[in-house]
C-alpha cells in the first residue's frame, strides 16, 4: 500500500468512505429504504478486515473480539469481567487506532469524581493580566468521555453517583455539566471491565 502521508488505517477510511461512522442512529428519522446487497456485502467486508486487524494484534480472544464489534455495530456498550493482563486495554486501543477513533482511558478509582469524567467549568483570564482591559471569563474544559471510544476501567470501583455521570453519557449520549447539556461526539462507545 502507498504511503498517502495520513495516518487513517484502512478499516477507517473503507468505513468513512461508506459513512458508516459518521451517520449517526436517528430513530425519529422518517422511514427509509433499507441496505441493498451491494452495501450489506461492503459492510460484512469491512466488518470482517476490521475484525482480522485486531486479531491480528490481540490473539486468543477471537469470541470477545466478535462480541465487542456485534455491540459497536448495534450502538451499545460492552462490559468485560476478567482478571488483570488478558488484554482488555490493548483491544479497546487497537480498536479506536483501527477505526482513527479518538480514545481515553478513566481509572475508575473510589475517589475518582463526576467532574473528573465529564469535564468542568472554570474561570480563565482573557488578555494581559494586570491589564484594564483584563477579563474574566467561564470556560467548560471536556473530560474523558467526549473521546469516541472510552475504556472505563475497574468501573465497580466507582461510587454510585461517579458511575452514574458515566451512564447518562452511555444512554443519552450526553452530559450534563452546571446548566448545560452537552453532546457527545459519534460515535460514541463506552468498554467498561471489572475484576471478578
Amino acid at each position: 500500500m502507498a504511503n498517502t502521508g495520513d495516518n487513517t488505517s484502512p478499516v477507517a477510511k473503507a468505513l468513512n468512505e461508506e459513512n458508516i461512522l459518521q451517520n449517526g442512529h436517528d430513530p425519529s428519522s422518517e422511514v427509509q429504504e433499507g441496505p441493498d446487497e451491494n452495501d450489506i456485502t461492503t459492510f460484512i467486508d469491512i466488518a470482517q478486515r476490521l475484525e482480522n486487524e485486531l486479531r491480528s494484534i490481540v490473539v486468543g480472544q477471537e469470541r470477545v473480539i466478535r462480541e465487542l464489534l456485534l455491540a459497536l455495530f448495534a450502538g451499545g456498550h460492552v462490559l468485560l469481567e476478567g482478571v488483570p493482563g488478558l488484554g482488555k486495554t490493548l483491544l479497546v486501543r487497537t480498536l479506536s487506532d483501527a477505526l482513527a477513533l479518538k480514545f481515553a482511558r478513566i481509572q475508575f478509582t473510589p475517589d475518582l469524581m463526576p467532574a473528573d469524567i465529564v469535564g468542568t467549568t472554570i474561570v480563565t483570564d482573557q488578555g494581559d493580566a494586570g491589564s484594564a482591559g483584563n477579563k474574566r471569563i467561564f470556560s467548560f474544559q471536556p473530560g474523558p468521555i467526549f473521546a469516541n471510544i472510552v475504556l472505563a476501567d475497574e468501573i465497580n470501583r466507582a461510587t454510585p453517583k461517579t458511575q452514574s455521570a458515566l451512564l447518562e453519557g452511555m444512554q443519552e449520549h450526553t452530559v450534563s455539566v452546571g446548566d448545560r447539556t452537552r453532546p457527545l461526539p459519534q460515535p460514541f462507545f463506552v468498554l467498561a471491565t471489572q475484576n471478578p
